[in-house]
């Protein structure tokens, strides 16, 4: 899905709450033309019952993002501050749709050269957003020749921005012969991850996924996931190299992301996966995602900042919205 902004929309530039349409960047900016940005993604999701608007583990998001930010020696807020313009630009906007936030910082300075410097800053952006991957009857994916970029070159578990034109290069040539989303092998020939998502494979009762330390960003979806496969349908999750090969021989796989959610495939490279149909695991899995990150799940509210009624029901009471 393309989600363009309303250039009405309230984002927080500059260090003020500004119209989408008044909020610009110089053609120098060094992130512009060198990729030394890093980015962020949030979701959260709105429940018509509750009528209610679940941030989803805003904290982790943004402390993750500072982490990531300091590769790059870009500094910003806390998480505690970040957590609470957030809040706040969510309820300018009254959005009562599900909304995807996007933190951006980035080397400032307008100038020709590639060597960064101290000058930095920061957006945060909310827009609507629905599905990004039309995944309803699964997914068609495609290992893509371009190869993930290598820790040693640009990290991969950073969303730095300029390691995403290997993102966008893959994502291209999937769409261009007929897939709806690329798959990277990594430099030593193992599955990494998708486009713009992890991947898990469920064989022979087992759900496997990359371990982080095979060129994968370090998600925090993936994490919940593994979470609440654990917990909830007693799997056993393993972290370990996957060969391509076990794409074609697998009996389920599907994409974790923010922007994805939980995206069944069902085709690998013109191969069915398992029946070509999907999983059974994989709906479950599916089905608690949806289930914890809209608030129906007690066990998992902690997860959950509730936009607009802060503090009106007891299991709202806890450090994150002490803001």
């Amino acid at each position: 899905m393309r989600a363009d902004g309303d250039p009405n929309l309230t984002v927080y530039f500059g260090g003020e709450y500004v119209r989408l349409g008044d909020a610009k960047v110089g053609i120098l900016t060094h992130a512009l033309h060198y990729g030394t940005g890093v980015f962020e993604g949030i979701r959260a999701h709105w429940d018509e019952n509750a009528r209610e608007l679940y941030l989803l583990r805003a904290r982790e998001h943004y402390e993750r993002w500072k982490r990531n930010c300091g590769i790059l020696r870009i500094n910003v807020p806390g998480a505690e501050e970040l957590c609470a313009i957030t809040l706040e630009l969510m309820r300018r906007n009254g959005f009562k749709t599900n909304v995807y936030v996007r933190p951006l910082a980035y080397k400032s300075a307008e100038r020709v050269g590639v060597s960064p410097d101290d000058e930095d800053a920061f957006s945060l952006i909310a827009l609507p957003f629905g599905d990004y991957l039309h995944a309803e009857k699964g997914l068609h994916a495609g290992v893509s020749s371009w190869r993930r970029v290598e820790d040693n070159a640009i990290p991969a578990r950073a969303k730095i921005c300029g390691a995403y034109v290997n993102s966008a290069l893959a994502s291209d040539e999937a769409r261009r012969c007929g897939f709806d989303e690329a798959i990277f092998l990594n430099e030593s020939g193992h599955v990494a991850e998708g486009a713009t998502c992890n991947i898990f494979m469920m064989r022979r009762g087992k759900l496997i996924t990359p371990p982080v330390t095979e060129n994968v960003l370090e998600g925090i979806t993936r994490e919940s996931v593994m979470e609440l496969a654990h917990a909830e349908l007693g799997l056993k999750i393993v972290e370990r190299p996957i060969d391509r090969s076990e794409l074609y021989v697998c009996d389920e796989l599907f994409f974790t992301g923010t922007a994805v959610g939980v995206a069944p495939i069902v085709r690998v490279d013109h191969r069915g996966v398992g029946d070509g149909e999907i999983g059974a695991t994989t709906r479950k899995v599916q089905q608690l995602y949806f289930d914890a990150t809209h608030g129906h799940l007690k066990d998992y509210r902690k997860w959950l900042t509730p936009v607009y009624h802060v503090g009106t029901e007891a299991w709202l009471d806890r450090s994150l919205l002490a803001l």
